[in-house]
């Protein structure tokens, strides 16, 4: 079993008060789990014996943080349709696009979102794939999951009903079929860095008695359920105006909400709907970036967090973000709610770390394995360089993760032991190469979708 030790560097163990900072503080690796964490300098009998040895002198140590919900495939399509609100957006470039890609294309662009993800310090990505126009779809993209070494959980995006794209409707009964097939294959066990769950895509697009079905199954399979919900003001109004119900209601009152459903975005909820949110146990998953990118609005998390609502946050995919930079997305969430509430501390680095790290590790489901520095977790571990003149001088490593960081200033990613990122480089393959394989794919798509590119 190799090790690994980590040590001189501004450790934050991000284990209960997420304002710890061991300075200087070690990190020792045993395998794929953390042995120890401690301040001060390493004893002499870690350093002779460790495999590896890692000065992080000038950098923040910390545990790598979570994406908890993008679209991989869309990092083909970002930049396509910049500027037009979340249904036109979709219209026009999201679903034309995805229905020209092939399944060599899902693999390229889930590989380089993957890359992304980690070269910008997630170690951890829920992925939401919802193009199921081959039955391979989503092994290529759990494939170039597993490929990266990058922790990915994969919801199956789903639809069986309209108005949701016609061209991606399937029945329930290949839903099922489908779902089952890509848990038994890839939910392994619980070590299994890539895993399978339902992602049905809206709550209008998906038949009464799937949603059920999909609940019943989930229970019993113990996966979880990622969905769409309240995103824009437009799709809280198709809820109105079929159901008389806004959508967490009529997700309620057919009784599927539980502690297994992961209600991303929440933008446009009343507060009867998250007093419901609340007693189910159901988690927020907050992507600010792409709120303000398609203008649905300011979510209120002052209000999730009065009402102990776990909340996680992500990126939101490619084509509405348009980067998955999980460190912009840290001050954009505090930046966001500060501006919407015009309260300065609506939102701490404290605050928001916790969001990024434990409410993200709930979202993948390993709630206490993830998200903290402490023995007996996973080994998801990444290096912040912090000596650059962006970021020094530095009084609070939380406060410069927070407010001055980004993915370049990423220097060392580790998932379960293993580094993946090495100075900013991939130790794995050929950046440069891939790169320039999803440049070709991606205008290949392009030029089959008929999408036009705009000039600005």
């Amino acid at each position: 079993m190799t090790t690994l030790l980590i040590h001189n560097g501004w450790v934050l163990p991000c284990d209960g008060d997420m304002r710890q900072a061991l300075r200087p503080g070690y990190v020792f690796v045993r395998g794929e789990r953390i042995a120890a964490v401690e301040a001060g300098a390493p004893p002499e009998g870690l350093l002779l014996s460790a495999d590896e040895i890692i000065n992080a002198a000038g950098m923040a140590v910390i545990p790598g943080l979570v994406n908890a919900h993008t679209h991989l495939f869309q990092c083909f399509l970002r930049g396509l349709a910049d500027d037009r609100p979340l249904l036109q957006w979709l219209a026009e470039a999201t679903w034309p696009g995805g229905l020209a890609m092939t399944e060599r294309d899902f693999y390229l662009a889930a590989l380089l979102g993957c890359v992304e993800n980690l070269k910008c310090g997630a170690t951890s990505v829920l992925d939401q794939d919802y193009v199921q126009t081959s039955p391979r779809n989503m092994d290529a993209v759990a494939e170039a999951a597993e490929r990266s070494g990058a922790r990915v959980l994969l919801a199956r995006g789903v639809g069986d009903r309209t108005p949701y794209f016609a061209k991606f409707l399937e029945s329930a009964e290949t839903i099922m079929a489908e779902t089952g097939r890509l848990i038994r294959r890839w939910n392994a066990g619980a070590a299994s860095r890539v895993r399978v769950q339902f992602g049905p895509m809206i709550p209008w697009g998906c038949q009464i008695e799937t949603l059920r079905e999909i609940g019943r199954r989930a229970r019993d399979w113990d996966v979880g359920v990622h969905i769409h919900v309240s995103e824009s003001r437009d799709e809280v109004q198709m809820s109105l105006d079929e159901f008389g119900l806004t959508p967490v209601r009529w997700l309620d009152e057919i009784g599927v909400l539980d502690d297994r459903w992961q209600l991303v975005h929440c933008v446009w909820l009343t507060p009867e709907e998250l007093d419901i949110v609340a007693g189910r146990g159901s988690l927020i998953v907050h992507c600010p970036v792409s709120n303000m990118y398609l203008a649905s609005g300011i979510a209120p998390v002052g209000e999730w967090r009065r009402r102990s609502i776990p909340v996680a946050l992500a990126s939101d995919g490619p084509g509405s973000n348009n980067s998955q930079d999980m460190l912009e997305v840290l001050k954009t969430t505090a930046c966001l709610q500060k501006v919407g509430s015009l309260d300065a501390q609506a939102l701490l680095p404290a605050d928001v770390l916790a969001m990024a790290l434990h409410g993200g590790a709930r979202a993948m489901r390993l709630d206490g394995q993830i998200g903290r520095l402490a023995p007996g977790a996973l080994a998801d571990i990444v290096l912040v360089a912090l000596a650059r003149p962006h970021i020094a001088p530095v009084h609070s490593a939380a406060s410069a993760l927070v407010y001055n960081a980004n993915g370049n200033d990423v220097d060392t990613v580790i998932v379960g032991g293993q580094v993946l990122v090495r100075e900013g480089k991939l130790t794995q393959f050929d950046e440069g190469r891939l790169v320039a394989e999803c440049q070709a794919a991606a205008e290949g798509i392009i030029a089959r979708a008929g999408i036009r590119v705009a000039a600005q």
